[in-house]
C-alpha cells in the first residue's frame, strides 16, 4: 500500500458519505442477553502488530519479549549469529488462552500481514501454533489474514474451524482522489477450505469453548461520532464498486472473566471502539468493563476528530486495562496514555497480557 492511498483513506467525505454511515443496527435477529460463561483467566499474547519494543518492561501485568528472541545467522558477528527479536509489520495477531477451572483453550484471533511473519515471531518465543484448536479473523482485509498462509504451511492440511462474518469474502479497494487504485488482496475461500480450514461464516454471535468466547458478529452502530471509513474505501457489489464506510465484517471477542468483568479483543476496530464496546455489554449483559485491547482505528486526519468523544466515552467506563495496537495511530496513544494513565499499556509484538479472577 503506497503513501498515497493511505492518506486517501483518512481524507475527509462528502454528504453522501456521512449518510451512508449513519448509526445503525446490525442485520439479522436479536439474540441477546447471551449467557456468556464467565472464565478464571485470559491471557492474549500479541504475535504480531504494528511495533516490536525490546526494550519495554513487564510488570504484573504483562510480559514482554525481549532482544533474546530468536537467534538467528549473522556471519558479521563472532561466531556466526545474532538475536534478531520480533517482526513488526503493519497488520495483527493475537494468540487467546483462556482457562476455566483446569481446562484450557486457545484460539487465534487475526494471522497478521505476512505470510511468514506470525509463524516465525510464533517460533521465536516458543509457542506452539499446533496447539491452537481454532482461528477467528476480526474483518476479511489483509492484514489480518496474511498469515493464515503459513499456518496452514506449518499446520498441513489437518482440520481447523475458523470463524468469520459472510462478508469477509469482500472484494474491496482504495480510489484515491490523487493516485494509483490499490486492489486490497482478497480472501479466497476454495484455497483455505483446501488446506484444511473449516469456514464457518456467522452474521450473528457465535458462543465459543463451551460458552466461554463471545464473537460479536456483526456490531450495531450507534454513536454518533464513530462513522466507519472515508470514501476512498470502496467495495465490489456484484455490479459495481461503491463507498464501503461499514465494514460489515467488523467483529470483536468477548471474555468474561469472573469478578472483573469483560475483555474485548478488536483488530481494526472498524465498528469504532465505543460501538464494540456498548454491543458487548448489551449482548451479555454484563456492564463492567476489564479491558480493551487491539487496532481501535484512530489515525489519520479523517479519524483525528473522533479520538476526543472516544476517550471520553472510554474514560465513563474506566476499564482497567487499555492496549491500543495496529492502527491506533500516535496521536491517540497519547491521548490515551495522558486521559487513562493507569489503564494504558503500549502495544508491541511479543507482548502477553494476563487477566485473573
Amino acid at each position: 500500500m503506497d503513501r498515497a492511498s493511505v492518506a486517501a483513506m483518512c481524507e475527509g467525505g462528502n454528504a453522501a458519505e456521512v449518510y451512508a454511515s449513519v448509526p445503525r443496527n446490525a442485520g439479522g435477529a436479536a439474540v441477546d442477553p447471551i449467557a456468556l460463561q464467565p472464565v478464571d483467566e485470559v491471557r492474549i499474547t500479541t504475535l504480531v502488530d504494528n511495533v516490536f519494543d525490546g526494550l519495554l518492561a513487564g510488570d504484573d501485568r504483562v510480559t514482554r519479549a525481549d532482544f533474546g528472541n530468536g537467534r538467528v545467522t549473522a556471519a558479521q558477528f563472532e561466531g556466526g549469529s545474532t538475536d534478531a527479536g520480533l517482526r513488526a509489520e503493519h497488520g495483527f495477531a493475537a494468540l487467546v488462552a483462556v482457562r476455566r477451572g483446569a481446562t484450557t483453550t486457545t484460539l487465534l484471533f487475526d494471522t497478521g500481514l505476512s505470510p511468514d511473519g506470525m509463524v516465525v515471531n510464533a517460533e521465536r518465543m516458543g509457542v506452539d501454533l499446533s496447539e491452537v484448536q481454532g482461528v477467528v479473523l476480526s474483518h476479511g482485509h489483509f492484514d489480518h489474514a496474511g498469515g493464515l498462509a503459513g499456518l496452514a504451511a506449518r499446520r498441513g492440511r489437518r482440520a481447523m474451524p475458523m470463524v468469520l462474518h459472510p462478508v469477509a469474502w469482500t472484494r474491496r479497494r482504495l480510489v484515491p482522489p490523487r493516485g494509483e487504485v490499490f486492489d486490497l488482496p482478497t480472501l479466497s475461500r476454495r484455497a483455505l477450505e483446501g488446506e484444511g480450514f473449516e469456514v464457518i461464516e456467522r452474521r450473528e454471535p457465535s458462543l465459543l469453548v463451551d460458552g466461554c468466547v463471545l464473537i460479536t458478529g456483526e456490531v450495531d452502530r450507534t454513536t454518533e461520532f464513530e462513522r466507519g471509513m472515508p470514501s476512498p474505501h470502496q467495495a465490489w457489489t456484484g455490479s459495481g464498486w461503491e463507498h464501503d464506510p461499514l465494514v460489515q465484517d467488523d467483529q470483536a471477542l468477548v471474555v468474561h472473566v469472573r469478578g472483573r468483568g469483560l475483555v474485548v479483543l478488536t483488530g481494526c476496530g472498524h465498528a469504532g471502539a465505543i460501538n464494540i464496546v456498548r454491543h458487548a455489554r448489551r449482548l451479555t449483559g454484563v456492564d463492567r468493563l476489564c479491558a480493551l485491547l487491539g487496532g481501535l482505528h484512530l489515525s489519520g486526519p479523517a479519524f483525528e476528530p473522533v479520538i476526543p468523544p472516544t476517550i471520553a466515552a472510554l474514560t465513563e467506563l474506566a476499564p482497567a486495562m487499555v492496549v491500543p495496537a495496529h492502527c491506533t495511530g500516535w496521536s491517540a496513544q497519547h491521548a490515551l496514555a495522558a486521559a487513562l494513565p493507569d489503564a494504558w499499556l503500549p502495544g508491541s509484538s511479543g507482548s502477553t497480557y494476563r487477566i485473573a479472577a
